[in-house]
């Protein structure tokens, strides 16, 4: 009889290819974070140079050039009209006009391309297109047409990031925790708004141009890094894919029965990612999905609305809320100026956002909106995970939202606790569920029964919903430079209306989810005759 092999020499067998497994997947959470990071990172800048384009001049002394218009004459032309917010608002526009066009071709070009080429070779031309940009400011350009052009050309190679990384992440793990694994990976969104902030802060007031040329090497740098070590599918590697979704048997009706125990990194039988050294029989490759097919997946049109009005109220934030920070401060500093003159005591008005921010400290305030996107990205993965409700949990944090931004704009002045407390808050609520429709929603989707495990959709499903998405992410600055000049609180306003939109459009998903929450109750207590 031949010898049986001994359990420490079997568990010796066996550990290599699961080691394996796990080193690969946890490199491809860093890279795709990483990269992600180095996008967001490069956009963040122009809202943080906004406020030095078009700065308070009066607070900086005479004009030393004695010329006539002595209120601007600090500013950087274009931006020194009356109509600089809308000047402003033509420079996001034209980025986010370009990245929603982009957007829905990215996803076609995604599937049929290498997907390591791609995504590289996408970072090195943002990062061409930042520095191009921050270059400006060196070469005294003061045209607008060089600015609306680099931000379009820069549009269009940001869309090549998105559906690139959640593919690379879809293709790595299959459903069990996905919400949660993927509003942790999500925060690279957060984290490079907030990076980007800080860093175009160091240079807003002395030399803006660096502002955006030092994130342009860093995209730039990750680019190069991506395109040595990422690694697209598991199969590249002698890794097997993971398994999207669980077969239910008879045994199996129970829905506690199918609830995965993976971790993070962890193999488990519904997310298998298998190493090993033997040769893979070839398979057939499925053919790229199309684009009216993708349309047809169940859900994909009511997340991609939700996700249009989401993505408004987010991105509004993103692009203008250093400068609201630093003219309702500057208002609030007039006021309160006028009530002393007038031999008032402001005791009702304390010390708060009423002092003057300058564009560093509005830039580094305004990164708590990220702080708490954090945050909410995490908390809406982890709930969606446990309750099995994507579109519930993004519905009541929604609803919550509405009023937590009427509660900001209004009280977030009142003391720099409760303005550091709301941005935290509101970039929870509006953040959150944004984050979880862009990834876990978009690889649920991307991975549906109804395409038999046929992953070619993902970048495409993904880029569908994004780009959607993108298009109010348009929308919402172009309409923030629109109204803003009527009033700060017609902007909220109008963030309190999308907010509520954006709910109301997955209330056809949530009955659904809620009917199978009340059908699994019924026929765990025998109601339901099988």
């Amino acid at each position: 009889a031949t010898p049986s092999l001994s359990p420490s020499l079997s568990h010796q067998t066996l550990t290599p290819p699961l080691a394996s497994s796990r080193r690969y997947r946890g490199l491809t959470l860093v890279l795709t974070f990483l990269c992600y990071t180095s996008y967001h990172l490069s956009r963040k800048p122009i809202s943080i140079v906004k406020s030095q384009l078009h700065p308070n001049c009066s607070a900086l002394g005479p004009n030393p050039h004695n010329d006539s218009n002595s209120s601007t004459w600090c500013s950087w032309a274009p931006f020194d009209g009356d109509n600089y917010k809308e000047l402003f608002g033509a420079l996001d526009n034209a980025f986010l006009v370009a990245y929603a066009i982009g957007m829905f071709i990215s996803g076609i070009f995604g599937e049929r391309l290498p997907l390591r080429y791609y995504l590289s070779g996408g970072m090195v031309l943002s990062g061409l297109f930042t520095a191009l940009f921050g270059l400006g400011y060196f070469w005294d350009i003061h045209v607008l047409w060089y600015f609306i052009v680099v931000q379009v050309c820069n549009g269009l190679v940001q869309t090549t990031g998105w559906p690139s990384v959640v593919a690379c992440i879809g293709n790595w793990f299959g459903k069990g925790k996905r919400g949660l694994i993927m509003g942790i990976w999500n925060s690279h969104t957060s984290v490079g708004n907030i990076l980007g902030s800080l860093i175009a802060g160091v240079w807003v007031s002395s030399a803006w141009g660096l502002s955006f040329i030092v994130p342009s090497i860093i995209i730039t740098t990750m680019g190069i890094i991506c395109f040595f070590f990422l690694v697209e599918y598991p199969e590249d590697v002698g890794c097997s894919p993971p398994l999207h979704h669980v077969r239910v048997t008879s045994s199996e009706k129970d829905p506690e029965a199918v609830t995965s125990n993976e971790g993070p990194l962890s193999v488990s039988s519904q997310s298998s990612v298998d190493c090993s050294n033997s040769p893979k029989e070839p398979t057939e490759e499925p053919e790229a999905i199309s684009f009216l097919g993708a349309l047809r997946i169940p859900g994909v049109v009511e997340f991609s609305l939700c996700l249009l009005f989401a993505k408004l109220v987010s991105y509004t934030f993103l692009y203008w809320l250093p400068l609201y920070i630093v003219n309702v401060g500057e208002f609030l500093g007039t006021v309160r100026r006028e009530r002393a003159w007038q031999g008032e005591h402001l005791l009702t008005l304390p010390l708060s956002l009423a002092a003057h921010f300058g564009a560093k400290e509005a830039g580094d305030l305004s990164t708590l909106f990220d702080v708490g996107g954090i945050l909410g990205g995490i908390f809406a993965g982890l709930i969606s995970d446990y309750t099995g409700g994507r579109a519930t949990t993004c519905c009541v944090m929604l609803v919550i939202a509405a009023p937590m931004l009427f509660l900001y704009n209004h009280i977030g002045q009142n003391g720099i606790g409760t303005s550091i407390a709301m941005l935290i808050v509101c970039g929870a609520l509006v953040n959150g569920p944004y984050a979880l429709i862009t990834t876990a929603v978009s690889a649920d989707l991307g991975t549906h029964e109804s395409l038999k495990g046929n992953a070619k959709a993902l970048s495409t499903v993904t880029a569908i919903i994004d780009g959607t998405g993108s298009i109010g992410a348009a929308l919402g600055p172009l309409l923030a430079g629109l109204i803003s000049p009527t009033g700060w609180n017609n902007v909220f306003y109008m963030l309190i209306a999308a907010d509520v939109l954006a709910c109301l459009l997955l209330a056809r998903v949530v009955v659904k989810e809620v009917r199978g929450w009340c059908g699994c109750i019924a026929r765990k207590r025998g109601y339901v005759r099988t």
